[in-house]
């Protein structure tokens, strides 16, 4: 069961090029922020990552009959890109249409849409690299925010290289079936517990340690995986590094869900389907290395099987993700002085 283990571990290896090491940092998506300041008037502010040029900049389309009272107000920095226009509606965009719209192309980067009404009421929506257009809720009911939360949560875990690569290396770590379950069901347990502490705000910890801190841990496992002693805690109780390091990851999760919010009425709907988006993730990615795993256990030839159990591909595939996660580590240490 390793020796496939660590050929998922070095399938994920190609991601750890450029590309993929951005994408760990939290993928860092448009923002765009719709507040309704009085009835029908809205204020539309956004913010771009550093990845979209300024000749790129995009612009938030509401219906045709949103008149803006002001220019748009656009500065580029360093670090972002924002803009702000205040629109006046004939209408509440109550079940209607705001679109994304970018001059030149669609650079590909997630779109992050937060929507609060004069009354309250708060939607949020996470939208793919290719959707450009957004449906607003006509009103926040507990299924629209169960399925709402519960997407915002798959997306997650799967945007977060980071965060599957840990999972990899915990699977690889506990080898065999009951102890991949026991290890597992550890780290989900623990980081449902910081998950929910931090976004009740009953813990609050600064985001740029909790990060590096988590980069950190993968650096311990990949370590571990390249020394390969089979005496150490890691690897004769999994479940103890999956459980603590599994109370960081939680805390990480948090800051997502506290950068998007959790919605007004619906917060404990919220928060429950959220943590379930991300479990349902990280099965789905999980099941997908296991059958991957059984697909090659039936298909590889005796001298395949040899290789993949050889130190060699072994420390170079635990050497990558060492040399990933490090760089991780740094930049996101960096972040304690910006």
């Amino acid at each position: 069961m390793r020796r496939f283990a660590l050929a998922a571990l070095a399938m994920l290896v190609p991601l750890l090029a450029p590309a993929g090491v951005a994408r760990a940092h939290e993928s860092r998506p448009l923002h765009v922020e719709i507040t309704e300041t009085q009835a029908n008037t809205y204020r539309v502010r956004w913010r771009a990552p550093p990845s979209i040029p300024p000749m790129n900049a995009p612009a938030v389309a509401l219906p045709a009959d949103c008149r803006p009272l002001n220019g748009p107000e656009a500065e580029s920095g360093a670090a972002s890109l924002v803009g702000a226009v205040l629109y006046r509606c004939d209408e509440s965009l109550a079940g209607r249409t705001v679109a994304i719209r970018y001059p030149r192309f669609n650079p590909a980067v997630s779109s992050l849409i937060k929507l609060k009404m004069a009354s309250g009421q708060r939607h949020t929506a996470l939208l793919g690299p290719q959707d450009t257009r957004w449906t607003v809720p006509r009103g926040e009911t507990r299924a629209g925010v169960a399925y709402d939360y519960t997407l915002l949560g798959v997306r997650h875990i799967w945007a977060g290289i980071d965060h599957l690569l840990f999972l990899v290396c915990l699977l690889w770590i506990a080898g065999r079936p009951r102890r991949i379950f026991v290890t597992v069901t550890g780290f989900t347990l623990a980081h449902s517990v910081t998950l929910a502490l931090a976004a009740l705000q009953v813990v609050r910890l600064p985001v740029p340690p909790v990060e590096a801190a988590i980069a950190l841990s993968i650096v311990f496992l990949a370590t571990e995986i390249a020394k390969g002693r089979r005496e150490t805690l890691t690897w004769r109780h999994p479940i103890a590094v999956s459980t603590s390091f599994g109370l960081l990851h939680g805390l990480g999760f948090a800051a997502v869900l506290g950068e998007v919010g959790l919605p007004q009425t619906e917060l404990v709907t919220g928060l429950l389907f959220f943590n379930l988006g991300v479990e349902l993730g990280q099965v789905l990615f999980a099941g997908a290395i296991l059958v991957a795993v059984a697909l090659a256990r039936r298909a590889a030839p005796q001298r395949l099987a040899q290789t993949l159990a050889g130190a060699p591909l072994r420390l170079a595939a635990s050497g990558a993700v060492g040399v990933a996660a490090s760089y991780w580590l740094v930049e996101r240490s960096a972040a304690f002085f910006a």
